[in-house]
């Protein structure tokens, strides 16, 4: 006797979300890390995170395509991520949502500037980041039914 079921197999891997997190600072990259976990929301799906700490990097990440969103810190040096987040928009066809971490709350209009599709103050506040970081991730992940 055989038995069919449609239970999707165990040995599959669940799908997973790649986010990209650009600093110069490893602190600012843990910070963002610990701040969003392993699943930002129970809607979605898991986070696998890439951590980067240079703009060839982030440029060569983002061309492979395979980053659901980018957080890019704004205060990075030598490149910021406000830089970087216009170079982004403007080279790569239908570019994923980027997140720019600003120095300061003022600082929005610079991250409107860049073309971000979110800013988040440092401090980073870690309720304001996973509100923007699932925001941004649905758009993502097709509907379920």
């Amino acid at each position: 006797m055989t038995v069919v079921t449609d239970a999707p197999s165990s040995s599959a891997p669940a799908p997973r979300l790649r986010v990209l997190v650009y600093s110069s600072d490893s602190s600012v990259r843990q910070q963002v890390i610990l701040a969003l976990g392993r699943r930002p929301h129970p809607d979605l799906p898991e986070v696998e995170y890439i951590e980067v700490a240079t703009e060839p990097v982030v440029i060569q990440n983002m061309d492979a395509g395979h980053v659901a969103l980018a957080i890019l810190d704004g205060e990075a040096v030598p490149a910021g991520g406000m830089g970087i987040a216009k170079q982004l928009k403007d080279e790569i066809f239908r570019c994923p949502p980027l997140l720019v971490l600003t120095g300061r709350p003022s600082d929005a209009w610079l991250a409107t500037w860049s073309r971000a599709d979110a800013a988040v103050p440092h401090p980073i506040d870690p309720i304001q980041l996973g509100e923007s970081v699932v925001g941004l991730l649905r758009s993502r992940v097709p509907a379920q039914q």
